[in-house]
């Protein structure tokens, strides 16, 4: 049987049941979803819940406490025994939801960020999920993609593909179309077929998915591949270390309330069964599940926001963003290019009408010009054949698929009456696609006379030194110097009114004429020029205020013409009066020691390649910043990648570049990155927040307990209530802490260094001073009733019981802001109200509800308790909430 390759284009559509100029119908996709499956690659086999359930118990300190309680059965405790059960039973459940919570987050991420592919169904171009292609799908990639499917290519148009994933060789494989009728090939031979996972590294092409998941060459060698291990964070790798600095010092402290307790003649079962109910209430084991819950839910609300986290470890990083490089288009700007001017005949004129609207007209003076201006219809129709765009209607709105200068194009040419029908007069030969260092593009055509000739459109500044000639109203003739001087007066002129230039040319070429690239683009006849203009975006010039006022600068790095790059900078207010601006020539010029010298005052980089890009991060960084990177482009992906945080475009960005990047925009908009280092500060923000209410909560239970040891008294707290303590107490109030809204000078700090410790800028000294304060207000309650009635010692536990649990659910809120419990609405976070109101009711359960009180070692309290209990649980959060340290 012939292999893919083998079958000419024609075979393989009657095989397949498709054409390629009507691609597949929706019913017919369906069917194939249903035939063939989806285009995914099998993952690993999920954990089963059961096996997530019991993983819940296999905590050292959680084990420990089970043999707790079977001793505490052996020796005919069941009460105790069935209470730790069920508080271990409760804790192992919420763990359980919290970490299917964070699976269920980050299925969500995956989906999000999983590459589209550009598809032809029902006789016309659309972007959907590459899960969704089936075998016969028609697909269009091009210059950066990866290829979503096993396709057999039918159409090449300089078509080159990288394929060392497959082939281990990095050389990039010219494509062609035409069948190959040798046996047995292997896929880097077979040069006619494009295959999943692999990069387009120049030009573009079509091709028919001939096999999709597990049925491609991909999906053979992902069967062979074993799983990878989940790399922790930065920061869970932090957390890991404070867990076994912890773990120690909880040890050390239950051997010494052990030992003290003992010694003072208290049961050593009791003793035992406190300083493991102790050291259990000392290590916070639901950190983790928080860290990873709180990370979730705020890379959802970045997804709210229009930014997808692909690298769980640029949310701590965003929080440490010094510096964003950002593009210009689309990024600073609207990304909808419109020509407001045109330059032909040696004459300047306006172009009238705003975004993607087909109306306008245009005017030279005052006077209204039709298609009979010489040369005006014909520079129209060159503009849109040498072009890789497609204007569409959605919903009654005209849309640009592609590239936002070749959607201006079409536009203009949409004003004069050409339309997509004015194509069809002409046959498109070859292509010579654009990419950043050409910057140009070029076709060749013949048209319906039989006429060739080339059309070429690119940067004023490269295409000009190619042309010999320029078509005036007469005719074509030499094009002399004052012509030249003349064109660079009015590409000065659109540059001064922020209006990027784009050249147009042609040359007449004979059937004759060799067709390789290097003979092609020279000799040219200049047409003219356009000047379109993409304006920045509304709410681009707070965001990037907002970023200064948070110690961030902003750079902004563009391809365009200097003057129009200082144009938009200055409306933007990012280029201050004395900020440098540097084009790329003078990089070229400079060594990366002389850029570091004078990168911190720089704040525009004009008519820069990719290349330069990876100059001016290495740059940053050697003076210390942490860099943010965007970019869309292929050749992008190497400063992306060596950035602190690569961005990539969500819209315009290539497959890999967004695998190459820790954030994804999903509306390439600036102002979305300033959210998203927002949302990061928060989020870390919040980490901060409920470790020191976790850590703070802690010291207080072991003092309280290490104090009573040290004064010969009887333990103020038994077991089930410290474990009680730990779960209610502790749980709720740090889950809703992790929602805690940005405080409102989250975007007015210094950056933070990235060598910051966990218990930096004052977190330790808050954590021990608090601790040290709960411990003591609630050894005083304890106190003071056991010496007002020493015969009832259960009443005293009562009472201290309940004004620890106080003191910690007061002390959440101080937990809210660095400076003062008194800077934030306490109401702020209606999740945290909630929480502390839900573990109130539930004490008042355990005090009141009889048949509670003989397991948790509680009686019924009075007002006066009360009093006692909330004036002292008070004093932490009001004493410090006062002194503001």
């Amino acid at each position: 049987m012939k292999k893919w390759y083998q079958l000419d284009v024609e075979q393989v559509e009657q095989k397949l049941q498709v054409t390629t100029n009507r691609g597949l119908s929706s019913k017919q996709v369906d069917q194939r979803h249903k035939q063939y499956g989806y285009n995914v690659l099998e993952s690993a086999k999920k954990q089963s819940r059961w096996i997530i359930f019991l993983k819940q118990f296999q905590d050292f300190m959680v084990l420990i406490l089970l043999a707790a309680t079977l001793i505490a059965g052996m020796l005919g405790e069941f009460v105790d025994a069935i209470a730790i059960m069920v508080i271990v039973l409760v804790n192992g459940v919420i763990g359980f939801f919290q970490e299917q919570k964070a699976e269920k987050s980050l299925e969500k991420l995956k989906e999000l960020s999983a590459p589209l592919a550009h598809v032809y169904r029902d006789q016309k171009w659309e972007r959907v999920l590459s899960r969704e292609l089936v075998v016969g799908d028609v697909v269009k990639v091009t210059s950066g993609d990866r290829i979503p499917a096993d396709i057999r290519i039918v159409q090449s148009n300089s078509l080159e593909t990288e394929e060392s994933a497959l082939t281990g060789e990095s050389l990039p494989v010219m494509k062609h179309a035409t069948a190959i009728t040798r046996d047995g090939l292997d896929a880097g031979d077979q040069v006619n077929m494009g295959f999943m996972g692999t990069l387009v590294t120049r030009g573009s092409g079509i091709g028919i998915v001939v096999g999709t998941g597990m049925n491609t060459v991909m999906g053979q060698i992902a069967s062979l591949m074993s799983n990878t291990k989940k790399i922790p964070t930065p920061l869970e790798r932090k957390l890991a270390e404070l867990g076994k600095i912890l773990i120690v010092v909880a040890i050390l402290l239950t051997i010494l309330v052990v030992g003290l307790g003992v010694i003072q003649g208290h049961p050593v079962y009791n003793m035992f069964l406190a300083g493991v109910s102790l050291a259990v209430a000392a290590i916070p084991e639901g950190l983790p599940a928080i860290v990873t819950v709180a990370l979730s839910l705020g890379v959802q609300r970045m997804i709210r926001k229009k930014a997808i986290v692909r690298k769980l470890s640029a949310v701590e990083t965003l929080g440490c963003a010094s510096v964003i490089c950002s593009d210009k288009t689309g990024t600073m700007t609207e990304n909808q290019m419109t020509v407001k001017e045109m330059y032909v005949n040696g004459e300047s004129i306006t172009v009238t009408g705003d975004g993607y609207d087909i109306e306008g007209s245009f005017l030279l003076g005052n006077k209204k010009l039709t298609d009979e201006y010489p040369n005006l219809e014909k520079m129209l129709l060159y503009g849109q054949l040498c072009n890789n765009a497609e204007l569409q209607v959605k919903k009654g709105k005209y849309m640009v698929d592609g590239d936002p200068t070749d959607g201006a194009l079409l536009v203009a040419a949409r004003k004069i009456g050409l339309n997509h029908l004015s194509r069809d007069n002409f046959h498109i030969v070859k292509e010579i696609p654009f990419d950043s260092d050409r910057k140009r593009m070029s076709i060749v055509v013949d048209d319906d006379n039989g006429q060739r000739f080339l059309i070429t459109k690119g940067a004023p500044d490269v295409l000009l030194p190619r042309c010999n000639y320029v078509l005036d109203k007469d005719n074509r003739r030499i094009l002399k110097q004052q012509d030249k001087d003349k064109i660079e007066r009015a590409i000065d002129g659109m540059a001064n009114k922020a209006l990027r230039t784009i050249a147009i040319s042609i040359r007449p070429l004979s059937k004759e004429m060799s067709l390789e690239t290097a003979f092609l683009e020279k000799d040219l006849t200049f047409i003219g020029l356009y000047g379109m203009i993409d304006p920045p975006r509304k709410e681009v010039k707070a965001a990037i205020e907002e970023c200064r006022q948070a110690g961030i600068k902003t750079v902004m790095i563009t391809g365009d013409h200097v003057k129009t790059a200082r144009a938009i900078a200055k409306e933007l207010k990012l280029l201050p009066e004395d900020g440098m601006v540097l084009e790329g020539s003078q990089l070229n010029q400079m060594s990366t020691e002389e850029l570091e010298d004078i990168i911190e005052d720089v704040y525009v980089f004009a008519r820069v390649t990719p290349e330069h890009k990876l100059k001016i991060v290495k740059a940053f960084q050697s003076r210390g910043h942490i860099v943010a990177m965007t970019g869309d482009g292929v050749n992008d992906a190497p400063a992306i990648k060596a950035s602190d945080i690569g961005i990539s475009m969500g819209i315009s960005g290539t497959d890999v570049t967004k695998e190459a990047s820790s954030l994804v925009l999903m509306d390439d908009n600036f102002a979305t990155i300033k959210a998203a280092i927002q949302e990061g500060r928060n989020i870390y923000e919040n980490i901060r927040k409920f470790i020191r209410y976790l850590l703070a909560s802690n010291v207080g239970e072991i003092l309280v307990m290490l104090f009573a040891m040290l004064l010969g008294m009887p333990l103020p707290l038994v077991p089930v209530q410290i474990l009680w303590v730990n779960l209610v107490t502790d749980g709720l109030p740090a889950m809703a802490l992790g929602l805690d809204k940005p405080e409102d000078d989250v975007m007015k700090r210094t950056p933070r260094s990235p060598n910051e410790g966990v218990f930096a800028r004052g977190l330790g000294y808050k954590i021990i001073t608090r601790g040290i304060l709960i411990g003591i207000v609630t050894l005083i309650a304890f106190m003071v009733t056991y010496q007002n009635n020493p015969e009832n010692l259960v009443y005293a536990q009562t009472v201290a019981f309940t004004t620890l649990v106080m003191a910690q659910l007061i002390h959440v809120f101080d937990c809210r802001s660095e400076v003062s419990v008194f800077d934030r609405n306490p109401f702020g976070n209606i999740y945290l109200v909630l929480a502390v109101l839900s573990s109130v009711l539930l004490l008042l359960v355990v005090i009141y509800w009889a048949p509670l009180q003989p397991i948790f070692h509680t009686v019924s309290l009075g007002l006066r308790d009360w009093l006692l209990i909330l004036g002292l649980g008070a004093i932490p959060t009001v004493l410090f909430g006062f002194t503001r340290k």
